[in-house]
């Protein structure tokens, strides 16, 4: 990624400029995950699906050895019913042709990845498809690895190779941009409540003032 590619206006992620791929939120691999605790791993990448869903980004599924790791958890897959998950198996997500191709596909170069583990099947296609002209964001909290330190390592090496570490709710922000496109403001507002912690917390408790006339009492 160029230094340009880096900073500036053009910098921040757009719905019509991106594209997600989600990998291997899988059983298997929840099972040895032990940078995150798990049940936040399945709310962010449950909540970035679900913004990509609000934005119409477009969004490819991808397992590796679903008949042994598991299918994909039912929360990601509820977001998307009609579609079918790649099986791959490559544990190089990058490395198999149909992920790259429904990729290209879309004509988006800014490649948004989540997955697990952070230090494998992010990595390495976050490293590779970098390497070929898109610019990667990894998702870090959408992400998980075997180890804090496995997950910390993969991030820097990923940001060594010119891939950016993000969070699934700055992604939202990013893509929002401006509280005035009120198209997306209830989709947007629907996934904070859902995903966004203390974050969607706050929005209800906002949400009631606003409700609340003037001068009430409690």
């Amino acid at each position: 990624m160029s230094n340009e590619a880096k900073s500036g206006l053009q910098a921040l992620l757009t719905p019509e400029e991106s594209v997600v791929v989600l990998i291997d939120h899988q059983p298997f691999q929840f099972a040895n995950l032990h940078s995150h605790e798990p049940t936040m791993v399945v709310n962010n990448a449950v909540g970035l699906a679900k913004a990509a869903k609000v934005f119409d980004v477009p969004t490819i599924l991808t397992t590796v050895l679903e008949e042994r790791g598991g299918n994909l958890i039912k929360g990601l897959q509820d977001v998307f019913p009609e579609q079918k998950p790649i099986n791959r198996t490559f544990i190089n997500t990058w490395e198999d042709e149909r992920v790259v191709d429904a990729v290209k596909a879309t004509g988006r170069k800014k490649l948004i990845i989540a997955g697990l583990w952070t230090e494998i099947c992010v990595a390495m296609p976050a490293i590779q498809a970098a390497g070929e002209g898109f610019e990667v964001f990894a998702v870090t909290d959408a992400s998980g690895g075997a180890s804090k330190e496995a997950h910390d390592m993969a991030v820097r090496r990923m940001v060594q190779a010119g891939v950016v570490p993000i969070t699934w709710m700055a992604v939202l922000g990013e893509w929002q941009r401006d509280w005035a496109r009120e198209k997306t403001v209830p989709g947007v507002s629907e996934v904070q409540a859902e995903h966004g912690g203390a974050s969607g917390v706050a929005f209800a408790w906002e949400m009631q003032l606003l409700a609340t006339p003037a001068g009430s009492e409690a």
